[in-house]
């Protein structure tokens, strides 16, 4: 069904900024919550920011003012702008789509995720 392939991962120095691309193949891209979340080696997989069908938008709070989610409905695609960045956003970033049904089950859409490395 929905496939999600990111890029734009890479490495940069501190204070440097990336951005990261997901685009969306499968179901009705418009209707889908969408999100980016990370994992750095030895740890849980945590929400970086979610944007919602609507356009509603939350950030972790370690990324609050640095990070910026965006969604091109007609493109399928989701974008994280990532600025200022530290060697503490160092991490596989992980592109979700979700799907919610009438009765108000789930079903969550990985990518594959990409690699951002950021030097000190």
């Amino acid at each position: 069904q929905i496939q999600l392939v990111e890029s734009g991962g890479g490495l940069v120095q501190a204070g440097g900024s990336l951005r990261l691309s997901c685009v969306s193949s499968g179901g009705i891209f418009s209707l889908n919550a969408m999100g980016w979340y990370r994992q750095a080696p030895g740890k849980q997989r945590e929400l970086v920011a979610g944007i919602s069908n609507a356009g509603s938008i939350n950030y972790a709070e370690s990324v609050k003012g640095r990070f910026t989610i965006s969604r091109d409905n007609a493109k399928s695609t989701i974008y994280l702008q990532m600025n200022s960045l530290k060697p503490e956003d160092t991490a596989v970033y992980y592109c979700k789509s979700r799907r919610i049904t009438v009765s108000g089950t789930s079903t969550d859409f990985w990518g594959q995720g990409t690699q951002v490395t950021v030097s000190s």
